[in-house]
């Protein structure tokens, strides 16, 4: 099944956040190809921009996410569709558009607010508890 994950994870991983064994169980599910996994080019820079304030050696985990995930970017007809949902959070909205055009089954994303339209949003726990991870 093919799953895309939104930049939170990653950071509740790095950052050791409430929801990082959450984080740890799904990326190994990921590295283990249960899953097929995509996301968005800007979360491995908005990983480097906000993980490395407190993590030393960022590099390392990129080139994990790197080679264990699709990577997929934006074009204009990508950005014209994010804009023009009916969403404030316009990285959700991006993230939602290129999920759904890489015919992903579900989200797993921590934010509450992320956009709810075709594919179905799980959060961290959600996700594990659906498909028994534990």
């Amino acid at each position: 099944m093919k799953i895309f994950l939104d930049t939170n994870i990653f950071l509740d991983l790095i950052l050791k956040r409430e929801k990082y064994q959450d984080a740890l169980i799904i990326l190994n599910s990921v590295e283990s190809s249960l899953f097929d996994a995509t996301i968005l080019d800007i979360t491995l820079l908005n990983i480097d921009y906000i993980a490395k304030k407190q993590v030393k050696d960022i590099k390392e985990f990129l080139n994990a996410i790197n080679s264990s995930f699709e990577v997929v970017g934006a074009n204009n007809q990508h950005i014209t569709k994010a804009l023009n949902l009916q969403n404030i959070d316009f990285e959700d909205n991006l993230q939602y558009t290129l999920a759904k055009e890489s015919r992903c089954k579900i989200i797993v994303s921590n934010d509450k607010d992320f956009i709810k339209k075709d594919i179905e949003v799980l959060s961290s726990s959600e996700f594990i508890m659906r498909f028994d991870l534990q």
